[in-house]
């Protein structure tokens, strides 16, 4: 156990070590304000605070864990051999720079909750954030400097038995539509048909037509090729179904529908099965709890987690109403048009609410790559090398990789050509 000497112990300290030594590293961990205690530890140990008592391993303590609520923080991010952090220390520390803090900025999402321009759906956007702005948003940050921290340690003790962690994947896949024709309803066929007649789409009115009488599956319908993924793959993969009511937002199957009940029940059986709610919920908690309810009448237990519709979250209303009805996990914390780590990592962490200085048990589950961000990349090659770079980077620290893919990413649409090979690059990479 690594026993770590502050001047003071906060919430915001505990946090913040718990995430780096025991979720990152797996080093079980304790604090103490007591001198004597520390002196008497006979295995790790080690000072944060604003002096060293003597010489044991000593970083300097940036006073970010020791306050409460915002302030106008003054950051200068610097380089630091193969990656940059911020918050420098002085010369008497074992690392030039505050790690412990600079962390805590990132997986609180400090910056989202400071002054920000929004986009179109008033979402925090990639290039709103520090990581954007100072070009580490494709390094997970947190847990590199973790692991600088870890070697420090292995250094000063190298009789002690340090954990390996593995690399790990949490494949989601995302259903905002759960067919693109089938089901949708005697008044929503007529509405459709018109609207692909008056804007000269005759071949999408003709494969409507063709699934509604039954000679073609439906584009939508790839079910059964991420199912027999699933049964070939050792991750487990995680399905999110909307659930909410007809809406400018939200125009997914009625989820009255038996055959659509079937659908999840079918899909459950296999997967993990969470709820993607629905763009009125994230700010309507009694709709989220319905939601809630609607899914877990159709699985007949407890829902793995949430996922909020077009990745948006409000910090802190969004995750406070997910606590409030005990969601344990959330999979919405990534950027749509950017693949990397918004948080700073690609370990799961809990979220910690600034406003009230307390952890909470919700834990984020960070993605690092939906598939809209890889349009953007217009060959195959260019895919594949910027996935495999992704890949790389997360391997290196044993973190986990969250990809989000659609059910219509692997249909036969021209725009997401190629897509299924990206996907068997995820699934089928080797842990180191």
């Amino acid at each position: 156990m690594l026993l770590v000497y502050t001047h003071k112990i906060t919430p915001r300290f505990k946090y913040v070590f718990k995430q780096i030594c025991t979720r990152i590293l797996g080093i079980p961990v304790n604090f103490t304000t007591v001198i004597e205690e520390f002196i008497a530890h006979d295995s790790l140990k080690m000072s944060y605070t604003r002096q060293p008592l003597s010489n044991e391993i000593f970083v300097r303590a940036n006073e970010l864990l020791f306050e409460q609520g915002l302030s106008d923080l003054d950051i200068n991010v610097l380089p630091w051999e193969e990656t940059k952090c911020f918050f420098p220390t002085g010369e008497k520390s074992a690392l030039p720079f505050d790690v412990f803090a600079a962390t805590f900025y990132l997986i609180s999402r400090y910056e989202e909750y400071l002054p920000h321009v929004k986009d179109d759906y008033g979402r925090f956007t990639a290039q709103e954030s520090l990581a954007f702005k100072n070009k580490f948003l494709d390094q997970p940050v947190v847990d590199i400097w973790a692991y600088k921290f870890k070697a420090i340690l292995q250094d000063n003790y190298p009789d002690f038995d340090f954990p390996d962690q593995k690399y790990t994947v949490r494949p989601v896949i995302d259903i905002p539509v759960a067919y693109d024709y089938k089901l949708k309803g005697l008044m929503r066929t007529i509405g459709g048909t018109f609207k692909d007649f008056f804007t000269f789409k005759f071949k999408r009115l003709y494969q409507r037509y063709s699934v509604v009488m039954g000679f073609k599956r439906d584009p939508y319908d790839t079910y059964k090729y991420v199912i027999n993924k699933q049964k070939t793959s050792k991750y487990k993969f995680v399905f999110f179904f909307l659930l909410g009511d007809f809406s400018t937002y939200d125009k997914n199957i009625n989820f009255q529908k038996q055959k659509f009940i079937s659908l999840i029940k079918h899909v459950g059986d296999y997967c993990q099965v969470g709820i993607k709610t629905s763009f009125f919920a994230l700010s309507n908690i009694e709709i989220l709890k319905e939601e809630k309810a609607r899914m877990e009448r159709i699985i007949n237990t407890a829902i793995v987690g949430s996922r909020h519709s077009f990745s948006k979250v409000n910090l802190p209303e969004s995750y406070r109403h997910l606590v409030e009805l005990e969601i344990p996990e959330d999979f919405t914390m990534g950027y749509v048009n950017y693949l990397g780590f918004r948080a700073g990592t690609c370990t799961p962490f809990l979220f910690y609410d600034l406003d009230f200085e307390v952890q909470t048990p919700l834990k984020i589950v960070p993605f690092q790559a939906l598939d809209f961000a890889f349009l953007k990349y217009h060959s195959l090659l260019d895919k594949q090398q910027a996935l495999k770079r992704l890949i790389q980077s997360i391997k290196q620290v044993n973190g986990t990789f969250v990809p989000v893919f659609h059910n219509y990413t692997f249909g036969n649409n021209p725009r997401w050509q190629h897509f299924k090979n990206l996907f068997n690059i995820i699934i089928d990479a080797k842990t180191k």
